[in-house]
């Protein structure tokens, strides 16, 4: 059996396990890894609204929300318009 060297070199050589960059913790494994799988969501972003403690007590939940905010936009398309 042969002796197991004891420095690692920096490598862009990543097929092998053995061969670890530097800060790179050898339990990382990322050989059934997929490069970019979230990247298109992430590059379409997201809207995060954050409610106010008052405003979380009257709506339980992102359907809520959504229903109250319809409910609002009609009645001022309406408003508008006559």
């Amino acid at each position: 059996m042969k002796k197991a060297r004891k420095s690692v070199r920096a490598s862009t050589n990543t097929a092998s396990p053995t061969r670890a960059r530097p800060g790179m913790r050898a339990e990382y494994d990322f050989r059934g890894g997929v490069r970019g799988k979230y990247a298109k969501a992430f590059a379409r972003g997201s809207n995060i609204v954050v409610l106010e403690p008052d405003l979380v007590a009257e709506f339980p939940s992102a359907s809520a929300v959504n229903k109250a905010l319809r409910a609002y936009l009609k009645g001022k398309s309406v408003s508008r318009t006559a």
